[in-house]
């Protein structure tokens, strides 16, 4: 497969890198010949059978675009966009394009959530809190998967209400800490990424799955057939 690979930052190197492992042909493009999405030309993109993007929030809606309006595939790791997902989901559809997101490519982080639904719709009597710690550059707070994991607890009877606290400590990869307490105990369920390549490997697994499909996907709800 041909996979076009956007971003050459941490993650964006590890996604080419998994690519390459899995017997892909990978070209990368980094921001700066990338700006403004000038080089996602249809001509560039008609080589290519799958974009995956890594980049920036300012990047991301650009680069969507223009994908999507080519009839591209794209998987895109990038978060603080999602403004404008109704629209995007609607130019994936209007051109016979493929389109999947998610705030978090980990397998683990997919189970977290599963676990949280679980305990949302039983533990009546506890408090939930969020904790999440990432690396000072990071720039949204919080954290896209920090916000995917209340959502899916607020849309339970128990979790309607539920904090999120954010941390940006040195170079953290990602950590995320479910704790539900009442007066008299506690129950922590806690994801840590010891690196970015668990990212990269369901980013890679997301294009290899999505490059037979078009329409628009959220990673959280098809992770079962990738994995």
């Amino acid at each position: 497969m041909r996979i076009l690979v956007l971003g050459r930052g941490k993650t964006g190197t590890l996604v080419a890198t998994v690519a390459r492992e899995r017997n892909h042909s990978v070209h990368t493009l980094d921001e700066v010949e990338n700006t403004g999405a000038a080089a996602l030309t249809p001509a560039l993109l008609a080589t290519s059978d799958v974009v995956i993007d890594f980049t920036t929030p300012e990047a991301a809606v650009s680069n969507l675009r223009a994908c999507l309006s080519a009839g591209a595939k794209i998987v895109i790791g990038t978060t603080g966009w999602y403004a404008h997902l109704d629209a995007m989901r609607s130019l994936a559809e209007r051109k016979h394009a493929g389109l999947l997101y998610g705030t978090n490519f980990s397998f683990g982080v997919q189970l977290l959530n599963r676990v949280a639904d679980l305990l949302g719709r039983e533990a009546s009597n506890f408090h939930f809190h969020i904790e999440e710690t990432h690396h000072v550059s990071k720039k949204d707070a919080p954290s896209g998967t920090a916000l995917s994991l209340q959502s899916v607890l607020q849309a339970t009877p128990f979790g309607a209400k539920v904090e999120i606290t954010s941390h940006r400590e040195g170079d953290a990869v990602g950590l995320h800490r479910l704790d539900l307490t009442t007066d008299e105990e506690r129950i922590s369920i806690e994801h840590i990424a010891h690196s970015r390549r668990c990212f990269a490997v369901g980013a890679v697994r997301a294009a290899e799955w999505l490059s037979t499909r078009t329409g628009c996907y959220n990673f959280s709800e098809v992770f079962p057939q990738i994995l």
